[in-house]
């Protein structure tokens, strides 16, 4: 079941385990001092508890792969402390513990479609897709004449995320978002 993935192949959203325990990436940066060995500073999240900590390894250092399988999921509601997805293929109900999920959860509707991932069978967490639509519900009116390049302002979305936008986006217009980035691609 377990491959070796080094270090050097790390990909954010990747599971490995690591003493026993599976962890998810959350981030990753290669660093390459001037003196000395390069090492990976990572960003690891628990998929039992939740808890994130931060990690540094030797580059080239091997540690055993877990693969995830997906399952499209429809995104249902929020009940404070689960959140509740349907499965597309059985209608069968699957709940997510809310801390598992907070970060993706405020760029989702109820009723649209996402991937879950699936570790040993059991429910790890959500893939969002690239981009979403949605309607922007308060943002301030940009001011005239306040043009220097890449000026942005906060926009809250129909969902209460909040994203940074462009000084010419006006309330009640369709934006596209990156949600896993948290920013502005376009307008819809």
């Amino acid at each position: 079941m377990a491959d070796v993935v080094s270090t050097n192949q790390f990909k954010n959203g990747m599971h490995v385990e690591l003493d026993g325990v599976v962890w998810r990436i959350v981030e990753f940066q290669h660093v390459k001092p001037g003196k000395g060995g390069a090492f990976v500073r990572t960003k690891l999240k628990n998929l039992d508890s939740g808890a994130v900590v931060e990690r540094t390894f030797r580059a080239g250092e091997k540690m055993a792969r877990i693969y995830t399988e997906t399952k499209n999921v429809q995104y249902l509601f929020d009940s404070g402390d689960e959140v509740v997805f349907m499965d597309e293929q059985n209608y069968e109900q699957i709940h997510l513990p809310h801390a598992v999920v907070e970060d993706s959860i405020e760029f989702l509707l109820p009723s649209a479609s996402v991937q879950m991932l699936m570790v040993d069978g059991k429910p790890a967490g959500i893939q969002l897709p690239s981009s979403v639509e949605l309607t922007v519900t308060d943002t301030e009116p940009g001011v005239r004449g306040d043009t220097v390049s890449n000026v942005t302002k906060p926009a809250t979305l129909e969902t209460g995320a909040v994203v940074q936008v462009p000084l010419f986006v006006v309330s009640g217009e369709r934006i596209k978002v990156d949600p896993r980035e948290r920013r502005y691609i376009s307008r819809a």
